[in-house]
């Protein structure tokens, strides 16, 4: 089963990646040093980019597992309102679900067509859940897998906690949505802010080579490297700012 606490790019897109890596760090070096060597020792900087690829892709998969993942609590809990038992609610719910997401390759579907069978064969409810609680990284799923487990060994209400949790994680859900969209707006100025400067080196270098001769002799390499030091210092700032945890 899926761990979706990692994420593997593959052989190939991971190869990609540090290519496209590679290119861009040759380019900005290039940009700003006007050195051929300069560019060169720059350039394996870029490798690092499939292990940012995998940590953004990781986060986009978490994102839609919890979306989908409030989704199934909203049918189980109506599927449970409606008077079947947890395990046949279980059973049926990759239907109700599948209608709702409307993603074929949604994780959540297999997980629920693994769940389904791993019932048939006889395993508990309660494994299941907790399986797929470890191995997702949800917080959410984490809770509702220990409160499942505790209603059916004390015989609580089982639908009223799948309500209130569903309830619980949209609202939560809301907040990160308007906070989101509060940042977007920043987040695309903060990607401007961090490519202007190399834009207009560039720019300012092709147009007027003579001006900026002075920055590739003497004390103008200590003083474009610090200014480039001191640029990637911000741009590092910047995403640890724009970078809110829930």
């Amino acid at each position: 089963m899926t761990d979706y606490t990692r994420y593997d790019l593959g052989a190939r897109r991971r190869l990609l990646a540090g290519a496209a890596g590679c290119a861009l760090c040759f380019a900005a070096a290039w940009l700003v040093f006007r050195h051929p060597l300069v560019a060169v020792l720059a350039a394996p900087a870029g490798l690092w980019v499939p292990r940012l690829l995998e940590a953004h892709l990781l986060q986009r998969r978490r994102e839609r597992l919890r979306l989908h993942f409030k989704e199934m609590l909203h049918a189980l809990a109506s599927l449970l309102a409606a008077g079947r038992s947890v395990e046949n609610a279980f059973l049926a719910l990759e239907r109700d679900v599948a209608m709702m997401v409307a993603d074929d390759r949604s994780e959540l579907l297999r997980e629920l067509r693994g769940i389904a069978n791993r019932l048939r064969n006889g395993e508990p409810l309660e494994l299941l859940l907790a399986d797929f609680a470890r191995r997702s990284g949800l917080e959410e799923a984490r809770s509702f897998a220990e409160a499942f487990a505790v209603c059916k060994r004390a015989g609580g209400d089982l639908v009223g906690i799948v309500r209130s949790t569903a309830r619980l994680i949209g609202e939560k859900m809301e907040t990160e949505l308007e906070i989101s969209v509060m940042m977007a707006r920043k987040k695309f100025e903060s990607r401007i802010m961090m490519a202007m400067p190399f834009a207009f080196v560039g720019a300012i270098g092709f147009i007027a080579p003579d001006y900026m001769a002075p920055l590739y002799k003497g004390a103008g390499w200590l003083l474009v490297s610090v200014c480039l030091l001191l640029l990637l210092l911000c741009c590092w700032w910047m995403h640890r700012i724009m970078r809110i945890e829930m």
